[in-house]
């Protein structure tokens, strides 16, 4: 498998799992602003959407989006735990990761755009603020999602709270997302993909 990331974006949430995963998988670095990879190839034509991430399955297929990937690197690796196997709780998990994906990821979004007028910017950063209540409401219940044990959703939200401090987003009013986001960075696969994007010491 090979995993095409850019730096800290969302590309880190896979990378982090495969960590956690134990699988083995190249790295490519990806331009995102001239589309090139550090081999020089054109990012397009292996992702034709021009984001990361994508990952490149050992028989050519290539997938995309982060709540995707994480299920097929769950599914790649059952010992790890990353995903319930089955029932109501792979179910509980999912609705997290795509909750992440649709409300938190999506919802920082506009927040990137310099040229966005700052009322609009106030009003994404008010309907973040309740979506990040919604996460901090349910990690005030257990310490991962969606429950006791660490899996895919908490890689993800670790890595969109991440963007919250580049971004002056103060977690301080969601104390249990301040102590989510410590307590996963502080994991060694979480550090170790930290260091090889060049992220960390």
């Amino acid at each position: 498998m090979k995993l095409y990331y850019s730096p800290g974006a969302c590309s880190l949430a896979p990378h982090i799992l495969l960590r956690e995963a134990g699988l083995a998988c190249d790295l490519e670095r990806v331009d995102l602003g001239t589309k090139k990879t550090a081999a020089g190839e054109d990012f397009l034509r292996i992702n034709p959407k021009g984001y990361v991430p994508a990952l490149v399955l050992d028989d050519g297929n290539v997938l995309t989006e982060v709540a995707v990937i994480s299920q097929y690197l769950a599914d790649q690796a059952p010992a790890a735990h990353l995903l319930p196997a089955s029932g109501m709780a792979r179910y509980r998990a999912l609705e997290w990761l795509n909750f992440i994906a649709t409300e938190i990821h999506k919802g920082v979004g506009p927040l990137w755009n310099p040229a966005m007028p700052e009322e609009a910017k106030a009003l994404a950063r008010a309907r973040l603020g309740e979506r990040l209540a919604i996460v901090n409401a349910a990690l005030q219940r257990a310490p991962y999602l969606p429950g006791p044990a660490y899996s895919a959703p908490d890689a993800y939200l670790y890595v969109v709270l991440n963007w919250c401090g580049l971004l002056k987003i103060d977690l301080a009013p969601w104390p249990a997302l301040a102590d989510h986001h410590a307590r996963v960075g502080a994991r060694p696969a979480v550090q170790a993909a930290l260091r090889a994007e060049g992220l960390a010491q």
